[in-house]
């Protein structure tokens, strides 16, 4: 049946436009059944990789081949030569973005299945931790790069920026100085954050100490490093100075550790039983990882007192920490029950008298 009103005279460049949209909108709904296939069968899996392969690279995925489509549809469309430049610079914007976007998700799948692989709850988490801290800074250079490629290919396909770029490259060494010295801090941190990632001086859930605080790493940048203090409060420090100052880190080959409590008592105080009342104690704590403990004499006070220093092992920093205090309060409550006689005390000596003044007659004067 012929229905003369319904046909719509078009350029044909228009029609042209209208079927390269229908097959850009075909590929889309193709795009999104495909994914959806790929989540439902992703979980019936029991691992977590798929689920991140898909989530981080559904979206960046739609819009390449969006942009594939559009790119290969171009020459087929013929337009007047005013729209066909606005579509090459819209393509030319479009596709170093797009393909930047998409290698930067391909980057962060990467960090985010590793982070899973290499679990650092686990009780001997050293490898874990090595290798999270790497990628995590790796990921961070490897996303500065990325953005920074993106952006001078963007421009780079705009013929009058490209331009002015030749332009600014014949003044770049006296400009590279000048930013060079304004940002030397910045540069050195991020020189250091490179570093760091070979070196590991610190990794990530490291136990450290440094400007007398205690705490464990939490966070790498490239220009800083975030601690989390023990009492939850954070401390940012520069990456370059863990490179160019001593702290302690207690975790850097292994995560157990070996605890010391000490005990400042009178020197007659019984050392054999309070060392069988350490072993008690020890041996009856859970924390303890029954790896070694020990009780030794190490010092003598001025003050009359001796130093006794008790050496137990646990598994990690935060065990250590509570195995020690449980040490420490349980002998000095043994101490003060049972052997209140160890317990420091005053010593005085009585100064020798002073011999009698003589008299002028040579006999000793009798008077005070």
């Amino acid at each position: 049946m012929h229905i003369p009103y319904l046909e719509i005279d078009l350029p044909g460049w228009a029609q042209r436009l209208a079927g390269v949209a229908v097959f850009v909108l075909v590929l889309a709904v193709l795009h999104r059944i495909v994914l959806a296939a790929l989540r439902g069968l992703a979980k019936r899996t029991t691992t977590k990789t798929d689920d991140i392969l898909i989530d981080r690279l559904g979206r960046p995925s739609f819009w390449l081949v969006i942009v594939i489509a559009l790119a290969a549809s171009g020459p087929g469309l013929d337009l007047p030569r005013y729209w066909e430049n606005i579509w090459q610079r819209v393509l030319g914007l479009l596709t170093p973005a797009v393909f930047g976007w998409m290698l930067l998700a391909a980057l962060t799948v990467y960090r985010d299945i590793s982070e899973v692989r290499f679990d650092i709850t686990a009780v001997d988490n050293l490898r874990a931790r090595r290798r999270r801290t790497r990628i995590s800074i790796l990921h961070r250079i490897g996303v500065f790069v990325l953005v920074m490629l993106t952006v001078m290919m963007m421009l780079m396909s705009i013929p009058s920026v490209r331009t002015i770029g030749v332009t600014l490259a014949a003044s770049a060494g006296v400009a590279g100085l000048a930013i060079g010295a304004a940002a030397q801090p910045a540069l050195k941190n991020v020189i250091a954050g490179i570093q760091m990632a070979f070196t590991e001086p610190i990794r990530i859930d490291d136990v450290v100490i440094i400007d007398s605080e205690w705490g464990r790493i939490e966070d790498i940048r490239l220009t800083y490093v975030v601690v989390r203090i023990w009492d939850d409060r954070r401390l940012v420090v520069p990456v370059s100075k863990f490179l160019e100052n001593s702290f302690q880190n207690w975790t850097r080959e292994t995560s157990a550790l070996l605890g010391s409590v000490f005990w400042y008592l009178d020197p007659a105080a019984d050392v054999p039983r309070i060392r069988a009342k350490l072993e008690e104690v020890v041996r009856a704590n859970p924390r303890w990882d029954q790896r070694f403990f020990n009780l030794q004499v190490t010092d003598s006070k001025p003050g009359g007192t001796m130093e006794l220093r008790g050496l137990m092992t646990a598994k990690d920093a935060s065990t250590a920490f509570d195995l020690r205090c449980d040490v420490r309060e349980a002998i000095y409550a043994f101490i003060r029950d049972e052997m209140p006689e160890a317990l420091p005390r005053e010593r005085f000596m009585r100064a020798p008298a002073a011999p009698a003044a003589p008299s002028p007659t040579g006999f000793p004067s009798t008077h005070p």
